[in-house]
């Protein structure tokens, strides 16, 4: 008895032991800010928001001057706090707008790191930044993927 339970155990970690040598897992990694840098609508979508964020300073700009131009302390708290409000709507609508088109750039980014990892048969697909040695750089082929869906 005492032998068919070693026997067990024996065969159990031969077994164990022999799947994991064969089954070796191909890791991908890629260097999302290259990704970003090469990636047209990437590109497009932070001109957009560096546009918005502009705005935003000249319309600052455009309110100091109206406030310097107020003679009286009434006038000039009542409109520090209309722009106060004005100000914080804008600046809620540029986060709002930089959080939708980083999460539009990420998800197409993922769609075509899954398509290129289906298609090298790799198993995941990492940030270069995790990777210390090994793996496979997939950065071309998800840029290249990415041109290829506009």
């Amino acid at each position: 008895m005492k032998n068919l339970k070693m026997m067990a155990l024996l065969m159990a970690a031969g077994f164990v032991f022999s799947t994991g040598l064969s089954a070796s897992a191909e890791v991908g990694y890629i260097d999302y800010q290259k990704v970003l840098t090469s990636y047209p609508a990437a590109q497009q979508a932070a001109k957009e928001i560096d546009a918005k964020g502009l705005e935003l300073q000249q319309y600052m700009i455009d309110k100091e001057k109206q406030y310097k131009a107020l003679d009286t302390p009434l006038k000039k708290q009542n409109f520090e706090a209309q722009t106060r409000q004005e100000l914080i709507a804008k600046e809620d609508a540029l986060i709002k707008l930089r959080q939708t088109k980083e999460s539009q750039i990420l998800t197409q980014v993922q769609t075509a790191a899954k398509s290129v990892m289906v298609t090298q048969k790799l198993d995941a697909v990492l940030s270069n930044q995790v990777i210390f040695v090994g793996g496979v750089d997939i950065t071309d082929a998800v840029i290249q993927k990415l041109k290829e869906t506009k």
